[in-house]
């Protein structure tokens, strides 16, 4: 067998990988998809749960409207076809941590239809970026698994059901994706856009976000599809990227061999970055899909679906439009303030109080976003409040505090919802002095204290007058307003 690690550039270049994901997203709403138990993560085992989770007899399920609502939004964000006429159908199989024995789910119609996210993307090869669109092939509801405990027990499985009848979507590509950056990119995108909709928290660590890989290889320029491989426990965009490329070395490197693919389930190890084979899946799985008869079929109408419309909010490309055009911002500035909704949110929320968009902008990325996290990004707690940014601007731009002074009072307010800038930069006596008298004295001081350096100015070093703004700095204490001084300065060089 020819060893992964001699497969050479004009060997892999031979083959082209063609990838499809299935990503599943856990809906944030309040209760289960079809019973009032809560939909919360972290609750000791087997508390969120009733008999109707438990699916015991004579119990009958109701569709959580909001769960719905969700699925449509998705659907709108990604120009998706929504389908208004929803039944939704038993998937039926064996597995201990499905307590009803079967899965409630959509077969034949998917709530969306098509559609696609935009992403942009790096090329392997060299290293150019292009932008391009991961299709989909739709997007369906379903309620989620319980939760199999193989490590808590020597010798016995235990089951937690609380993962029972959490409402999901899962968003099937097509088979369109032909790079581990792609996948990456797109999963990322994914993962903004839910978060930007209010409609999951995107944290796969926790298992809200989690992404099936279908992976197989072809000569380059075929048409043909060859074998699907199917790649699971996959906790992290990282680790979709990596089980991407070890998969499709893993399968040129069998070819070349010789062997033959086998279409698969295989589980992928982050530690060795290598997939193993769980089992077979040479036949599609008999699930006997029916239509629940307990479920009435959901129709969105006309007035459903507009009203869902108008309250999305804007979503990060629309943002970036606004924030390049209206704010007038780089594109630089406009794709980091629009990673996040939050982000988003808080930079809009400070240009209510200022008009100098940039200053914000630098402001958001330096200092706050460094005083940020995760999680407080997640919980908005931010540093300083927008109404605090925005009053600190206006004391720079208003010549009242120095950028440097502006620092030492945006450290002051941290954590200080209350406190306000100006009052602080003047109880620590950092508010700029312009006394022109004042300084005028400053001036002539470090003028008399310097005589060869200003007359080596006087000879043409002009690159001294860098010095001589320093040294009155120094005399002021760090509180003379370095463009008055700049000015006292070249008017008292020139009458020399």
């Amino acid at each position: 067998m020819v060893a992964e690690e001699t497969l050479s550039p004009e060997v892999l270049a031979r083959y082209e990988a063609v990838v499809g994901l299935e990503v599943h997203c856990q809906l944030l709403t309040q209760s289960k998809i079809f019973a009032a138990d809560a939909n919360a993560f972290g609750a000791d085992p087997n508390t969120n749960i009733s008999v109707i989770t438990l699916g015991h007899p004579g119990t009958l399920p109701k569709i959580n409207r909001k769960a719905v609502e969700f699925a449509v939004r998705m659907g709108l964000a990604c120009n998706s076809e929504i389908t208004r006429y929803n039944v939704f159908a038993r998937k039926n199989y064996f597995y201990p941590d499905l307590p009803k024995g079967y899965q409630l789910s959509q077969d034949k119609g998917p709530i969306c239809v098509g559609g696609g996210v935009s992403i942009t993307a790096k090329h392997p090869e060299t290293g150019q970026s292009y932008q391009t669109t991961i299709q989909l092939h739709h997007i369906h509801l379903e309620e989620d698994a319980g939760k199999s405990i193989h490590d808590s027990d020597e010798w016995a499985t235990q089951l937690d059901y609380n993962r029972a009848g959490t409402p999901l979507i899962e968003m099937v590509t097509e088979p369109c994706i032909r790079t581990a950056d792609e996948a990456g990119q797109y999963l990322t995108e994914v993962r903004r856009l839910v978060r930007y909709l209010d409609i999951c928290d995107g944290n796969m660590e926790e298992g809200s976000l989690r992404c099936d890989v279908n992976v197989s290889i072809r000569p380059k320029g075929a048409a043909y599809l060859g074998t699907k491989v199917e790649v699971k426990n996959l906790n992290s965009i990282r680790n979709v990227m990596r089980a991407v490329d070890s998969e499709f070395r893993r399968q040129v490197e069998l070819t070349e061999s010789g062997g033959r693919i086998t279409q698969e389930t295989r589980t992928f190890d982050a530690a060795t970055g290598r997939s193993y084979a769980m089992r077979e899946k040479e036949t599609m799985n008999d699930y006997r899909y029916f239509p629940d008869p307990d479920l009435t079929p959901v129709v969105i109408s006309d007035a459903w679906l507009a009203d869902i419309q108008a309250n999305m909010s804007m979503l990060p490309a629309a943002l970036y439009e606004k924030f390049t055009t209206f704010y007038g911002l780089p594109d630089y500035d406009a794709t980091l303030l629009t990673d996040a909704k939050e982000l988003a949110e808080y930079y809009e929320a400070v240009c209510a109080y200022t008009t100098n968009y940039k200053a914000a902008s630098n402001w958001i990325m330096g200092p706050v976003k460094g005083q940020l996290n995760e999680k407080t990004l997640r919980d908005r707690q931010f540093p300083v409040t927008a109404y605090q940014l925005g009053a600190l601007i206006a004391l720079i731009d208003d010549g009242t505090v120095s950028q440097t002074a502006a620092q030492q009072v945006f450290n002051l307010l941290v954590n200080q919802s209350d406190a306000k800038p100006a009052k602080l930069a003047l109880t620590h006596g950092l508010v700029q002095n312009r006394n022109t008298d004042a300084l005028q004295t400053l001036v002539e001081e470090v003028l008399a204290a310097w005589p060869d350096k200003v007359a080596q100015y006087q000879k043409g070093k002009k690159n001294l007058m860098g010095m001589f703004v320093g040294e009155v700095m120094k005399k002021s204490k760090g509180s003379a307003d370095p463009k008055l001084v700049n000015e006292l300065l070249a008017k008292n060089l020139q009458a020399k």
